[in-house]
């Protein structure tokens, strides 16, 4: 059937307002936001993008341009004409004969990739084209999102095609992939290891920068977007099937009780400044989608962009189109991609707003943060801050709204340098351990307002920072310049790898050290996904160009990774069987009120209080927390924290006639299991030198029980390990 625009038709509102493509039973509909534009086309491809012919829009409603057009059928393609007045100046980019992706695309037919002589001299060979999506016909299965609670949300942030592109356990077709990541050999490892949430690094459409395509690199991460809708095509087997790919995905991991957020860039795009190319915002309303500095006057200049990114532009979510372009967004991923949350990348920059018409400034009573409450969907999934970005008064840890979690840069570095053997922050390291109330006021934000880790994407890997005192980022060709010059990093005697046994020992140790610090601290934890197979980037802090095995997961199956990854399922199955791991509740720190509440104790080895003096004291490195419920029959724990060089005996709190202390975990093992020292149920306990014990008070009778489950733990190569502590 021929492409013809449908005649004049008294559309409603709702359906002229609805932006992108909408495909009706005598049509589609196709409504585009450019208020400033002189004219509108709409060009028509084929999936492979044979041309099908060209529309013309016709009616405009206020800024929106929109008409039906007969003969569009699902998996055509499209993309848009803008013509105008090209004027930067003025903040107009339109060019007749530009090809532009729709902002509202749904999928794209082709990932996008940077090609400076196309985009100068054929505009349509170079944007990939939006793909026209039929109804929405795919099977769930009956499978429901795992409605998960911050509380009982333990993180494992990756890469979508890092995860898997080395696993020769699973197909090569789906290496890398969508399908890659619901493979059950997948699933199973991620049950293994006991985690809650998936964290998927960007999955949007993205671009490399032009200028890491001069250099022969390629932005791996994907913190570059192009689209806030559309998949990645270059995570799918098949460009055609990425949506349902993708749902597949999704559907298996919630079918196996793990839940799925994204890690979403709403701070800037892949259009860069000023002089970056015009690829769909710029050249349909600049003015609106980005920010600008403001003349004496109070006007906008739209030849100086605000770059509080560090990426050339910054995304206005301040305006009403851009607003409305991102809480669309959300919702599309929430609701019929069935995601549970988003972690924000450069959240600060999503809460910036015109505050006087003049100063571009965060405050969490933005529209943004507004909206967010409102909308019942989105206020129930995990939202997680990156709580800076790199403008003006872009640091803004602990000042996001309650319902919202932070991650805590403070927790990272204090941990870090406590475990180095930094002197000086045993109080510190307590408040961490508690929630960084410091820094998350109680009453006013939950317990797990924290997001807690150690690791994350950019920086080094768990294995690095045990491995290396600087960064050795020489292979992202920029001389070493880029990435963060204080890595908080340790390397035990010798700069990267080594044969030598003792140092490799106390490298482990203090692995072990650092990921169950995150698992027993109040707050969310986040663990990096390849940190479980000592995952290593030589040193390289800053790997986002590096799309190759040095980002990559290697499924290696050695006796010390499977030590570590039964040490993190052993953890994470500790806190979730816990109230008070997940969720303490405390008599001036009731963000819940809940019938329960906790007592908290700290204490020296010689079962004597803490004292003020003692948090400054030189002398002392360690010292027990202990966690209790009021109610007798209740939980009772006991943390050991042991920074010094030397074993300590520590006189354990007294407990019940018919109860005893169970040492659960102890990081001095290989695998976190208590072997060398006594779990006879009596009120002393060793500590090993720099490691962390936690110990656990159950009823005597059963001893054998607990006894048991350990030693269950002990074994390897497991797939189905679900063994819970008794409470």
């Amino acid at each position: 059937m021929a492409l013809k625009l449908k005649e004049k038709q008294n559309y409603s509102k709702a359906l002229t307002s609805t932006l992108g493509a909408t495909l009706l039973d005598d049509g589609c509909f196709f409504s585009v936001w450019a208020p400033l534009a002189t004219s509108i086309i709409i060009h028509f491809y084929t999936f492979e993008e044979e041309p099908l012919g060209s529309i013309k829009l016709v009616e405009r409603r206020g800024g929106f341009w929109f008409g039906c057009v007969e003969g569009v059928k699902a998996e055509d393609c499209y993309a848009i004409e803008a013509q105008g007045e090209d004027k930067p100046e003025a903040g107009l980019y339109f060019k007749a004969g530009r090809l532009l992706v729709d902002p509202y695309a749904k999928a794209l037919n082709r990932p996008i990739i940077y090609n400076e002589s196309l985009y100068k001299e054929n505009s349509a060979a170079f944007i990939p084209k939006a793909v026209v999506l039929g109804r929405d016909d795919f099977d769930w299965d009956g499978v429901k999102k795992p409605d998960l609670e911050r509380n009982s949300a333990i993180i494992y942030e990756a890469h979508v095609k890092g995860m898997t592109k080395l696993n020769k356990e699973i197909p090569p077709s789906l290496r890398g992939t969508y399908l890659g990541l619901a493979h059950p050999v997948t699933i199973a490892h991620l049950k293994r290891l006991g985690v809650t949430v998936v964290q998927l690094m960007p999955i949007a459409a993205s671009m490399s920068e032009p200028f890491l395509v001069q250099r022969g690199l390629s932005n791996y991460w994907g913190y570059n977007p192009l689209c806030f809708m559309a998949l990645d095509p270059r995570y799918a087997t098949s460009a055609r099937n990425a949506v349902t790919e993708f749902k597949t995905m999704v559907r298996e991991l919630h079918r196996n009780k793990i839940a799925v957020i994204l890690d979403v860039v709403y701070n800037h795009t892949a259009e860069g400044g000023l002089d970056g190319p015009v690829l769909s915002y710029k050249g349909l309303d600049a003015k609106r989608y980005y920010a600008y500095a403001t003349k004496e006057d109070g006007s906008r200049d739209f030849l100086q962009y605000l770059n509080v990114t560090g990426c050339g532009n910054s995304f206005n979510v301040d305006s009403n189109i851009s607003l409305r372009l991102v809480s669309e967004a959300m919702r599309y991923w929430i609701t019929e991609m069935q995601v549970d949350g988003f972690r924000f990348d450069l959240a600060v920059t999503v809460g910036r707003e015109y505050s006087d018409s003049r100063n571009y400034r965060f405050t969490r009573h933005a529209a943004f943060f507004k909206y967010c409450f409102c909308e019942q969907e989105i206020d129930r999934a995990l939202l997680i801050a990156e709580p800076w970005d790199v403008g003006w008064d872009g640091y803004q840890l602990g000042r996001f709204p309650a319902g919202w979690s932070e991650q805590n840069d403070k927790f990272r570095d204090s941990v870090r340098c406590f475990w180095r053997g930094d002197p000086g922050l045993l109080g510190v390291f307590a408040t961490r351990l508690m929630g960084s109330r410091d820094n998350f006021a109680k009453r006013t934000r939950s317990i797990n307002a924290s997001l807690n880790y150690v690791t994350y994407h950019d920086g080094f890997s768990l294995e690095d920072l045990v491995s290396y005192n600087s960064k050795h980022n020489e292979l992202n060709l920029e001389a070493n310049r880029d990435g963060a010059n204080e890595t908080t990093s340790y390397n035990f005697g010798v700069e990267g790898k080594t044969t030598d046994p003792d140092i490799l020992k106390k490298r482990r140790q203090m692995k072990r050290n650092l990921l169950a610090s995150v698992l027993i601290s109040q707050g969310m934890p986040h663990i990096l996904g390849g940190d479980e197979f000592s995952r290593t980037q030589h040193g390289n802090n800053n790997a986002y160009c590096q799309d190759n095995d040095l980002s990559y997961t290697h499924w290696e199956r050695t006796a010390e990774n499977d030590d570590l990854i039964d040490f993190i399922g052993l953890l994470c199955r500790v806190r979730l069987s816990s109230v008070i791991l997940k969720d303490l509740n405390l008599d001036d720190d009731n963000f819940h009120l809940r019938a329960d509440s906790f007592l908290v104790r700290w204490r020296k080895s010689d079962g004597h209080l803490m004292e003020s003096e003692d948090w400054n004291n030189p002398q002392i490195k360690s010292f027990l927390l202990y966690i209790g419920d009021r109610d007798s029959q209740g939980e009772r724990w006991c943390f050991i924290i042991n920074q010094g060089a030397n074993e300590i005996n520590y006189k354990l709190p007294s407990v019940p006639d018919n109860k005893m202390w169970m040492a659960i975990v102890d990081t001095s093992e290989e695998n976190g299991v208590p072997q060398r020292y006594s779990n006879a149920g009596g009120l002393e306990s060793w500590v090993a030198p720099n490691s962390i014990k936690v110990l656990r008070m159950i009823e005597t009778k059963n001893r054998e029980f607990v006894s048991e489950g350990l030693e269950y733990i002990r074994h390897r190569n497991r797939r189905d390990f679900d063994y819970k502590f008794h409470r």
